[in-house]
C-alpha cells in the first residue's frame, strides 16, 4: 500500500531536478517503489544517527570511512528509503563495497553522473511530500463525513458498502464467517467478476493479523467487522486485477470507516443481513432488478445457493407467524434454498433440486413447518424461467384461504371454488352473487331457514334428488318442498340446467366472499 503523504524512490528519480544529474541504479533495482518519507543529506562518517527510517540519502562521498560496508550497513539497518552518490567530487564511479553491501542488504543504491544542487532536490520533494499529506488530511475528513452521514441517517449495509466502492472505484465485498457474500458493490467492474467461485477465493484468503492488511493471492485489502465486540465477517476491497494489487491509504481509511459504519448500522437495524441479502437476490430474480442473468446466478451462489444444473421452482407460504416460519424455514433450507419475506406476497421460497419433481417432499415438509397450506408454481430448468413459476404460485395463493391444514397447491387443485376466492374482491363477481342469491339469503333471514344450504347440496348433486336428499339428512317429500320454496323466491326453473350452473357459480362466489371474512 502506498501512503497518501509519501513518495517512492522511483517517483524521486522521475523528477526533472534528478534527473538533470543523469542518475543510474547500481543497486535495489526491484525496490524502487520503496516510500520516501524525508529527504537527508549528509557527508558524516556515521550518519544512522540522524535518522529515523524511510530517508533518501543525498551525499557526495565527502565524509565517507574506511569501511564503507559498515556505513551502508548501518543505513540499510535503519531503515533508509535509499541512497544517492554523486560522483565527480570524491569518487569518479561507486566504491565496490558500498555497492556489495547495498545489493546484499537490497538498498536502493544511485550514481549522479552529473552534479545538482541537493537544496533542490529536498526542496522539490519535501513539497511533494507535504502536499501529499495535505491531500491525505483533506481525504481522511471527506471519508470521515462521508460515513458520519450515512450513519447518522440510518443508512443500511448495502449503502455503506456502495459508497466504499464509490469512492475507490473498487469492488467492495461484505461476507459473515460462513464466507457467504451478503453484499457486493461491483466498483467499475462486474458482479460476476467480483463473485465468481467466491467462498472457494474466499476460503484461500487469510483474515489480517492486524487490524486492515493485503491479504491472499489476489491481493485483497481485508478488514474485520464487529458486532457488539465480537468479529461477525469481512470487508473486503477487490484489486483491479491480480497483476494490479496496489492501494492507497485513501483505500485504508475507506475501508475502516466503512467497518465501522457497518457496525453501527447493525445495531441500529432489526433486520439481519443474511436475511435482507437472501430477500434481495429472491427479488432480483423475481423482479428481475438486475443487469444479467449471469449477475443474478453468480450473486446467489455466493450466498451458498448453486442454481447450475438445477431445477428449480416458487413457493409462496401465507401465514400470520411469520417471522416464526421465517426462522423455521431459513435453518431447514439452508444452502439450498433462497428465502425471503415478500411482504404482502407471504413468504417466498426458491427450491433448487436435482432430479424433476424434487420439489414435492421439499414443498410438503415445507407445509409441515409453517402449519398451512402452502402455493407451488411451476417447475422450470432455468433461472430466467423463475418469475414464471413465481407468478404462477401467487395465482395459487390467492385463490388458496390460508387457514386449513398443511397441503401442497398448485394450479392443477384451483377449480371453481378456488378461482371465485381468488376473485373475491371483484365487485362484478360480488353483483353477481348478490343479483342471484339476495332473495334467498333475504327470505332465510326473516324466517330462519336454511333454504340456501338445501340449494347447495341441490346443486352440488347435479340436480339428483335422492342424493341431495341424502347429503341434507332430509326425507325426499322434505326436499322436494324446500325445492318449490326455492323456485318461488327465485323465480327460477332447477330442472334448468342452465339455471343451475348459473346458481352454482354465485353460491361458489357467496362461499368465497364468507370464507375471506372468517378470522
Amino acid at each position: 500500500m502506498s501512503d497518501g503523504g509519501t513518495v517512492t524512490v522511483a517517483e524521486v528519480l522521475a523528477l526533472p531536478v534528478l534527473a538533470h544529474g543523469l542518475p543510474k541504479v547500481l543497486a535495489g533495482h526491484d525496490r524502487l517503489d520503496r516510500r520516501v518519507r524525508w529527504v537527508h543529506i549528509t557527508e558524516w562518517e556515521h550518519p544512522a544517527s540522524a535518522l529515523r527510517g524511510g530517508e533518501l540519502v543525498l551525499t557526495t562521498g565527502v565524509g565517507f570511512p574506511t569501511r564503507l560496508d559498515e556505513w551502508a550497513a548501518e543505513l540499510a539497518d535503519i531503515g533508509a528509503a535509499a541512497v544517492v552518490l554523486e560522483l565527480g567530487r570524491c569518487y569518479q564511479e561507486a566504491p565496490y563495497e558500498l555497492v556489495a553491501t547495498c545489493r546484499t542488504r537490497g538498498m536502493p543504491l544511485i550514481v549522479l553522473q552529473r552534479g545538482i544542487k541537493f537544496v533542490d532536490v529536498t526542496q522539490e520533494v519535501h513539497a511533494m511530500i507535504l502536499t501529499g499529506q495535505v491531500r491525505t488530511l483533506k481525504a481522511a475528513q471527506r471519508v470521515h463525513d462521508t460515513f458520519t452521514a450515512l450513519s447518522l441517517r440510518g443508512a443500511g449495509a448495502d449503502e455503506v458498502v456502495r459508497a466504499a466502492a464509490a469512492m475507490t472505484g473498487s469492488a467492495v465485498v461484505l461476507e459473515n464467517l460462513a464466507h457467504q457474500a451478503l453484499i457486493c458493490a461491483p466498483g467499475e467492474g462486474t458482479v460476476e467478476d467480483a463473485l465468481n467461485r467466491w467462498e472457494e477465493r474466499s476460503r484461500a484468503t487469510p483474515s489480517p493479523t492486524g487490524r486492515t492488511e493485503v491479504c491472499g493471492q489476489e491481493g485483497w485489502l481485508v478488514t474485520s467487522v464487529e458486532f457488539r465486540g465480537q468479529r461477525w465477517g469481512r470487508l473486503a476491497m477487490l484489486p483491479g486485477s491480480t497483476a494490479d494489487q496496489h492501494f492507497l491509504v485513501d483505500h485504508v481509511m475507506v475501508l475502516e470507516r466503512a467497518a465501522i459504519a457497518l457496525t453501527l448500522a447493525r445495531l441500529t437495524h432489526d433486520t439481519r443481513w443474511e436475511e435482507q441479502a437472501q430477500r434481495d437476490a429472491l427479488l432480483d430474480v423475481l423482479e428481475q432488478r438486475h443487469l444479467s442473468w449471469r449477475d443474478t446466478r453468480t450473486k446467489i451462489a455466493a450466498l451458498g445457493v448453486s442454481t447450475h444444473g438445477r431445477r428449480l421452482a416458487v413457493v409462496l407460504v401465507r401465514t400470520p407467524e411469520r417471522d416464526v416460519v421465517l426462522d423455521k424455514l431459513r435453518a431447514r433450507l439452508e444452502g439450498s434454498a433462497l428465502v425471503g419475506d415478500l411482504g404482502e406476497r407471504g413468504i417466498g421460497v426458491l427450491l433448487t433440486f436435482r432430479e424433476p419433481g424434487g420439489w414435492r417432499p421439499l414443498a410438503a415438509e415445507i407445509g409441515e413447518l409453517a402449519g398451512t397450506p402452502v402455493s407451488v408454481g411451476a417447475e422450470v430448468g432455468d433461472l430466467a424461467e423463475v418469475p414464471r413459476s413465481a407468478a404462477e404460485a401467487e395465482q395459487v395463493a390467492d385463490a388458496v384461504p390460508p387457514e386449513g391444514p398443511p397441503a401442497v397447491r398448485t394450479l392443477a387443485d384451483i377449480g371453481l371454488p378456488e378461482l371465485f376466492y381468488s376473485l373475491r374482491d371483484d365487485p362484478r363477481v360480488q353483483a353477481y352473487a348478490e343479483r342471484q342469491l339476495a332473495a334467498l339469503l333475504a327470505y332465510d333471514h326473516r324466517h330462519g331457514t336454511d333454504l340456501l344450504t338445501t340449494l347447495r347440496h341441490y346443486l352440488a348433486a347435479a340436480g339428483n334428488k335422492s342424493i341431495a336428499a341424502r347429503r341434507s339428512h332430509l326425507s325426499r317429500q322434505a326436499l322436494y318442498q324446500r325445492l318449490h320454496i326455492v323456485e318461488d323466491i327465485l323465480g327460477a326453473d332447477l330442472e334448468s340446467g342452465d339455471r343451475r350452473a348459473q346458481l352454482h357459480v354465485a353460491i361458489a362466489a357467496l362461499d368465497a366472499q364468507r370464507a375471506r371474512k372468517r378470522p
